[in-house]
């Protein structure tokens, strides 16, 4: 089964890309690693959501978009089944006031995007200086992958970051992104005694490491669960981003 046609890859990975960068997102999305995430992502292109049963969901791991320049990189959890799974953007097309919408506003007032919102895949958003990275590339059921297809994908979030040379932030959106990242700077032999911590707010300055020297910030995962009870507010995320902002400008 295709739940997309041949000719929907190429809106994603081509454009003024790095061949690194190009050669990370071409095997992040013909990646099948995980036969679990795989199956699932599959069975959902296919039976869609009642909203959207007249469109082509893209059904494949999704890829990393922003500005290839960046200095920020944001790492979230994963695709969403009926959001960037259908799309093929990171955090695009889970609703009006979704976690993409939410996580948009945020970027445009601090400058980082250009539009609010994230709706669909030609929306005109472009993100400067920011570039958005996933943990896991396919949507999981329940939106909870598994420590094992967390560390199969560690590969597709270490050559996608080897791509992205100017990163001198990272935002890790959530708790599992921010183990992600820890994770990717052991597999670098960057080791931090004692562990740091996760929490909304939290900062880290790693001085060394192949990667560079940056400043990882812990900030809540925007998801509807957080932003509808309030565990996460604009004004939270915002300050995260100003924060960020501050950093690389110094």
């Amino acid at each position: 089964m295709k739940p997309v046609s041949a000719n929907v890859a190429p809106r994603i990975i081509a454009g003024s890309l790095s061949a690194r960068l190009a050669d990370a997102h071409h095997a992040i999305v013909s990646c099948e690693r995980c036969t679990r995430l795989r199956s699932y992502c599959r069975a959902v292109a296919q039976e869609k959501k009642r909203a959207y049963r007249g469109e082509t969901y893209w059904g494949r791991p999704v890829p990393g978009f922003g500005d290839p320049e960046a200095r920020l990189l944001l790492v979230g959890l994963a695709p969403a089944a009926h959001g960037a799974n259908r799309t093929g953007r990171v955090f695009t097309g889970d609703g009006i006031g979704g976690s993409g919408d939410f996580l948009m506003s945020a970027l445009h007032r601090t400058g980082f995007a250009n539009i609010s919102t994230s709706r669909q895949i030609d929306d005109g958003l472009t993100l400067k200086d920011a570039y958005i990275v996933m943990a896991v590339r396919c949507a999981p059921p329940d939106n909870k992958p598994l420590p094992e297809e967390i560390s199969r994908c560690l590969d597709h979030l270490d050559a996608e970051v080897n791509a992205i040379t100017n990163a001198r932030v990272v935002i890790a959106l959530g708790k599992i992104a921010f183990d992600a990242w820890l994770q990717l700077l052991r597999r670098r032999g960057v080791r931090m005694s004692p562990r740091p911590p996760f929490a909304h707010g939290s900062a880290v300055r790693v001085s060394d490491g192949p990667e560079g020297p940056h400043t990882l910030l812990g900030c809540y995962h925007p998801s509807r669960q957080n932003t509808n009870t309030g565990k996460l507010t604009p004004v939270m995320m915002e300050r995260i981003f100003r924060r960020a902002r501050k950093l690389i400008e110094s």
